[in-house]
């Protein structure tokens, strides 16, 4: 849910947690909102429904508890912060995921999911400044088993560490226009992508990448391997939009789908297409989808957040 303020500012109260001098979990005061969008618009934790609230609600108690008995342990900070996530309290969470680095500053987990959380809250800086210091404190480790960050799957993990620090690094880039920065971050997230479906999710963004940055055919190169019979079972929408741009997929089918829901795979798909559209000139249209995508309550999703962003752009152009 969100509804547009009059504010000068996006700063939010926990600006300052990041720093050793932060907020303790213990001393955290639940916010009345999570984030301010890049439009003015104050963002609720997205709603859930009740079944899903009662299974996150008990696993988090689960995992509050663990770090109450255990609070240096960082498995027991880790399940404590991704946990609240969760329910939808990012700002929590990143006091969390900070109160983790403080205890073990050579841990790239803690920087890989406060990262994460700050793309999540707009704090795109920040999100950049955490993801580089994951991928150095990964650097030459050995490929660790992760998911990416929301529930889901039985807990299956069909990505790691490595491969969602740099997603989540060329996420922060292309959010802020940096496509360059986006493009190395995305091939490096290729490197360690060992699955169809993190190569799905990363080539999407990638193609997108290369597609702003204006080199076309280094874009039509990431679609050579993408294929129909490619196992995927996470990144369906990933896979699909790059079965559109490949011109084997129409994207009205692919809309027609999704067009009714207020999920993940619209605002993913919404997005895809919107920018699809805009990218082959299409101003008009793509600004169409994008706010349709604007208009739901997803604003979690990376989707989401690009919408956003290129809304924003196309309305002080």
């Amino acid at each position: 849910m969100k509804y547009s303020i009059l504010i000068a500012t996006s700063c939010i109260l926990f600006a300052h947690a990041c720093s050793s001098g932060g907020p303790s979990p213990e001393e955290f005061s639940d916010p009345s909102y999570q984030a301010i969008s890049a439009l003015g618009d104050t963002l609720y934790a997205p709603p859930l429904d009740p079944d899903t609230v009662s299974r996150l609600e008990t696993e988090l108690q689960t995992a509050e508890a663990h770090y109450r008995s255990r609070p240096d342990k960082a498995d027991a900070i880790l399940s404590y912060g991704r946990h609240t996530a969760y329910l939808g309290n990012y700002q929590k969470a990143v006091v969390i995921f900070s109160d983790g680095i403080e205890k073990h500053p050579g841990d790239a987990r803690f920087y890989r999911h406060r990262g994460h959380r700050y793309i999540t809250l707009r704090e795109f800086d920040k999100a950049i400044e955490d993801l580089k210091r994951a991928s150095e404190l990964s650097y030459g480790s050995d490929e660790q088993s992760d998911s990416e960050g929301s529930p889901g799957n039985n807990n299956v993990s069909r990505s790691t560490m490595q491969a969602n620090i740099w997603y989540h690094l060329g996420l922060a880039y292309y959010l802020t226009a940096r496509y360059d920065e986006a493009q190395n971050a995305y091939e490096e997230c290729l490197r360690h992508s060992s699955t169809d479906d993190m190569q799905a999710a990363a080539s999407h963004w990638l193609y997108m990448t290369l597609r702003r940055a204006g080199k076309d055919d280094r874009a039509g190169n990431i679609l050579e391997p993408i294929t129909e019979d490619m196992n995927i079972t996470d990144h369906k929408s990933h896979h699909q939009l790059l079965l559109v741009f490949k011109g084997i997929f129409k994207p009205d089918m692919l809309l027609a789908g999704v067009q009714n829901s207020n999920t993940l795979e619209h605002t993913t798909v919404g997005y895809g297409l919107g920018n699809w559209h805009l990218i082959n000139g299409r101003k008009d249209r793509a600004h169409e989808l994008f706010h349709k995508v604007y208009e739901g309550d997803q604003w979690h999703e990376p989707g989401y957040i690009a919408a956003e962003m290129d809304l924003k752009r196309l309305t002080d152009e």
